[in-house]
Order: C-alpha cells, then structure tokens, then sequence
C-alpha cells in the first residue's frame, strides 16, 4: 500500500514548462558511490525535490541494492520511476571524449560529430547559444562560448545531444576556474573574459610550456603600450582553418579577430586554453620584451627592441637552415 502512495505520488510531480522541458541535466554517479550519495546528487541537482519521499519510494523499489554508476542525464520533469529504472538498468552506453587543448570549437565539433555522432551544425548552435554566455557572465559573441569548452576527458552517455555536450563543458570550466583568479583579474584591471582571450592566444603561439609567462608578458606589455599584438594565431582563427605559414597578403584579411590591423584583444577567445595558459595569462613573467621567435624545438628568443628581434631572427634562419621561422610573433 505504501509503495501504490508513493508511487502515485511520484506521478503527480509538477510539470515542467517548455525551457525546462528542452533541457536536461547530467547527473554523475560515480563508480562505488552509496545510495544515499546518489539520491544527495539527484536533489542537488534538482532532479528531485523530496529526498525523504523518494529515498523510501527508490528503496522499496529495489534500488539499494541495484544502483549502478554512470553519467544520467535527466529531466527536471521526469517522474520517479523513470529516474529510479534508469539507475537501476544503467541508461546507454558510456562514450569517452577527449577535448585537447588549443582546439577551435570548429575542431572540438568534428570530434563531437566522429565519436558521438551529433551533427556539428547542431553543436556549433549549442555553442553559440546565449543562454551559456549569461551563464558564464560573458557578453554575447558571434562565436559564442569560444574558450569556455574546457579541454579534458568526459564520460558521456552515448546519445547525449549538442545542447547537454556543450552544458557540460562550459559547467567544467566554471568549476576548474579558482576563486583566487578573480582577485587577480581585478588586479589586472582585466576581465575573466579577456584573461581567457590573451590564454588562447598564448596556448596557440606556445609549444614549451616553461616560455608561456614570458609570451604572455609579451602581449601584456604591448597591450600596455598600445601596440598591436600582431598574433599570428589570430589571423589563423579569423581565417577559420589552419594554416601552415602566414604571409603577408594574409595579413590584410578584414576581420575583428586580425591583431595585426586592429588593437587590443581580439573579440574573444580563440581556442579552448590549458590551465597552465590561464595561468600565463593571470602572471605573466616580470619582464620587458616585446617581441619573440621561436626554434624549430619550440623555444623562444625573447628580444626588447625591434632590432634585436631582427637580428634573433636572422640567427634562427642561420642556425637552423630555414627560409624563415614558422612563428616570429609580432613583427615590428
């Protein structure tokens, strides 16, 4: 008799409205978690809304003892048999996916589309969907969330949609970003939004990971100075493709994202940044360089002045037999 009454009390939850409905929140129950962490992630979640009720509905339906681990997604809406049945059975097939770091949301888009199946015109309207920015507290960009992809490993249930892929990705990122970063982006006089900007930069421009402080102080010193930044991986994005060498007529191409015709940041990120990028970003090193230019190894010469950049060029040409580095940074 008890169970009938919860049961029919777990039918007569209140309906979700249309927003509610088109959304869905994973919920992760991690491999060896107990039954009553289960049901505390559902409630905070917002899966459900009466722990006690359902704890006692879920036990005497068996679930004690049948809980399986997993990614769920679910329905603020959905009923508690529902959710009760998924976690018994365990809903689909777990799918691993692995987001680099440095990838354009263009790229991160086919490795949706190759290991998960989602449309990639479907995921780049999940990425530009305005909901994520105010979520991010950023102002809307044509490129939408750009940058916020945190780049990890995922556990996705095979089948899940553009819109919950992408949810899960920016919720990473605000859960990886540090409360003490804040106090520093201030101290910056910065945005969060243009500290991940400048990271993106910094992660497409540097292989050797120890050189990134040092070209981040590079940018900040310029953007200091109100010189162009002149960041070749700029004009790569704005092209939308990569590019195995820049040359000059590519230079002129008429778009927010050229650093090389317009000053300051582009108009937002252009990859998806490592931490240790945003942390570039946060402390560039104490020094005063202007310029760079890196090895065939991936190492920089930095240089202060115009002609020292000039002449560090020329040794990297000599040294190394080659026309001309693959990446100089700024140019004059």
């Amino acid at each position: 008799m008890l169970v009938w009454a919860l049961a029919a009390c777990s039918q007569q939850q209140p309906a979700a409205g249309p927003a509610a409905r088109a959304d869905s929140i994973i919920v992760t129950i991690p491999r060896g978690a107990t039954f009553n962490q289960a049901v505390d992630s559902l409630v905070a979640s917002g899966v459900i809304d009466n722990r006690d009720w359902f704890s006692l509905y879920a036990r005497a339906r068996g679930l004690g003892s049948s809980l399986k681990s997993g990614l769920y997604p679910f329905h603020r809406n959905e009923s508690w048999s529902e959710v009760v049945t998924a976690l018994k059975r365990g809903r689909g097939v777990e799918v691993r996916f692995t987001v680099r770091e440095g990838l354009m949301a263009s790229e991160v888009a086919e490795i949706a589309l190759y290991r998960l199946h989602i449309p990639k015109e479907a995921f780049m309207a999940a990425v530009r969907d305005t909901a994520f920015e105010r979520e991010l507290g950023i102002r809307h960009n044509p490129k939408g969330v750009e940058g916020y992809l945190y780049p990890t490993t995922y556990i996705v249930p095979q089948g899940i949609r553009a819109r919950e892929l992408v949810h899960l990705m920016t919720q990473e990122f605000i859960s990886r970003w540090q409360p003490e970063w804040d106090a520093r982006v201030s101290e910056l006089a910065m945005t969060r939004h243009q500290i991940v900007t400048l990271a993106s930069i910094v992660e497409a421009e540097v292989r050797y990971r120890p050189d990134r402080p040092y070209v981040s102080a590079v940018y900040t010193n310029r953007l200091k100075r109100g010189m162009a930044l002149q960041a070749d991986p700029t004009i790569i994005y704005a092209y939308g493709r990569r590019l195995h060498r820049i040359w000059e007529r590519q230079l002129q191409i008429r778009s927010p994202y050229n650093t090389y015709l317009y000053p300051g940041l582009p108009p937002g990120p252009i990859n998806q940044p490592s931490d240790s990028s945003l942390i570039a970003a946060l402390y560039p090193a104490p020094i005063g360089y202007l310029y760079f230019v890196a090895q065939p190894d991936g190492k920089h010469i930095f240089s202060a002045s115009y002609a020292d950049h000039l002449a560090a060029i020329k040794r990297v040409r000599q040294r190394h037999a080659v026309p001309a580095p693959q990446t100089q940074g700024p140019r004059r």
